[in-house]
């Protein structure tokens, strides 16, 4: 996936040189401490077609005349610029147009950045909730530096989304609930072809009653850090005889990072109407 701009790049330390020059009595700009999973794609070229000292003007009234008494700055003409690029170059790396349909007879709910998969089996109902928000696993501080002249999609990887998903069975007619909440270990992802280890692995299992929507705390809880291994390979069992199994969890990874990547592009655009708006 080409590289979007979830934080700072570091091209911009090039922008910032060229600011300091213009503008040396200006207090030095502070480079971002986050990880950078998503790094900007087309700054690089804005940055230097930008007029920089023109960013720099303090913010005032509206002075086009349209009456509307908002702020349109440099800065937030530029920034529309930029937005409308990287929104039509996610546009056209976007894999899916629609959401994929996972395999085995799941029904798909999504709601916002979460989504539930149902499933009916032999007097059970089974549900799998997962969240997109955060599920991008950062980019790692050892990766190198893009050499001089190196395009910057061909050094970045593809962004998947590997969220933490809690799987509910409850029989018909009872009241309680076995859930278990499972993650996606990182050196796990992508080895499932090296050899025949799962690629998720179950973090907690309790009982919760069927009329809660949280977690109870009050609830036992048994974690898995120090469970005896027969009794979680039969877990394990447990969930793949209800279809929860690695080819589930590799289907999960796809519409995830599907989804991810639908809402990210609803946030692109809802953010440059409303800088637009100002």
């Amino acid at each position: 996936m080409l590289p979007l701009l979830r934080c700072v790049p570091r091209v911009l330390g090039t922008a910032v040189a060229g600011i300091r020059a213009a503008a040396p009595s200006l207090p030095l700009l502070q480079p971002a401490s986050r990880p950078c999973a998503r790094p900007f794609g087309l700054l690089s070229v804005r940055a230097g077609s930008v007029q920089l000292p023109g960013l720099l003007r303090p913010w005032g009234p509206c002075g086009c005349g349209c009456g509307c008494g908002g702020l349109h700055t440099e800065g937030d003409k530029a920034f529309v610029e930029f937005l409308k690029d990287e929104i039509k170059e996610e546009k056209k790396i976007q894999k899916y147009k629609s959401l994929p349909k996972m395999s085995g007879g799941w029904e798909l709910e999504v709601n916002g950045t979460e989504a539930k998969l149902l499933r009916k089996v032999a007097g059970e109902k089974v549900t799998v909730t997962f969240n997109i928000n955060n599920s991008i696993p950062p980019a790692y501080d050892g990766e190198e530096e893009p050499s001089e002249g190196q395009k910057v999609e061909e050094q970045e990887p593809e962004l998947t989304s590997t969220p933490n998903f809690v799987v509910e069975v409850v029989k018909d007619g009872s009241n309680k609930a076995l859930v278990l909440d499972c993650h996606y270990p990182e050196d796990e992802i992508g080895q499932e072809e090296e050899d025949q280890s799962d690629i998720f692995s179950i973090k907690e299992v309790s009982f919760q009653s069927t009329g809660d929507s949280d977690w109870k705390d009050t609830n036992y809880t048994l974690s898995t850090d120090s469970l005896d291994w027969g009794l979680y390979d039969h877990l394990m069992d447990f969930l793949a005889d209800r279809g929860v199994d690695n080819t589930f969890a590799d289907e999960l990874v796809e519409l995830s990072t599907a989804l991810e990547h639908q809402e990210y592009i609803t946030f692109l655009e809802d953010l440059k109407g409303f800088v637009k708006s100002q």
